[in-house]
């Protein structure tokens, strides 16, 4: 009996963490990223603005709220449980995956220690720098920078409007980035 009630309330969390989950996945998706903003359609590109996604959720969701922090923690697992499935995907084999994961591991903690220096001195042009280090090292200077920082911002702005209640539910919400496209050109 106690068993059930136990296996019941993990089923609900995990089905909040992978709504979660979907949620951050399919705003990494935007094709506007990369039809409009240049970044590379590549696993790579697809790898830096799932990241930079994950960043988003996670840094919303830290903080006082254990419930809220332990959603936090399912989401990169979930997150890296995803990354090791595609390099398995890609046909990385058994014995390559795991170095792959820890070089992908300290790239994204990397990319959230950047992020998170630029959030808290409330500075585009660092967050800008640090996106184009991250998604276009092959360019000294990203045209699409200023957009996706723009969007990033604006996202940062939405979340924190979620109330804990609704991310505890499983409700999150990333910004259009195909109406930002058109504002940014406006």
């Amino acid at each position: 009996m106690i068993l059930k009630l136990f296996s019941r309330k993990a089923k609900a969390n995990e089905a909040i963490t992978l709504g979660l989950y979907e949620a951050i996945v399919a705003a990494a998706r935007q094709t506007r990223f990369y039809a409009r903003f240049s970044v590379p359609d590549t696993p790579l590109g697809r790898y830096e603005m799932l990241s930079l996604h994950v960043f988003l959720a996670l840094h919303r969701l830290k903080g006082e709220n254990a419930a809220l922090r332990a959603i936090a923690q399912e989401i990169a697992d979930e997150f890296f449980k995803d990354v090791d499935h595609s390099l398995r995907e890609l046909g990385i084999g058994d014995q390559g995956v795991p170095k792959r994961m820890k070089k992908l591991a300290r790239m994204f903690y990397g990319r959230v220690g950047a992020y998170e220096a630029a959030f808290a001195a409330d500075d585009r042009e660092a967050f800008a720098a640090a996106l184009t280090r991250n998604i276009r090292p092959d360019l000294e200077f990203w045209p699409g920078a200023a957009p996706v920082t723009a969007y990033v911002f604006e996202a940062r702005e939405d979340l924190a409007k979620l109330s804990d209640t609704e991310l505890a539910q499983g409700h999150i919400r990333f910004p259009d980035a195909e109406r930002l496209a058109v504002s940014q050109s406006a």
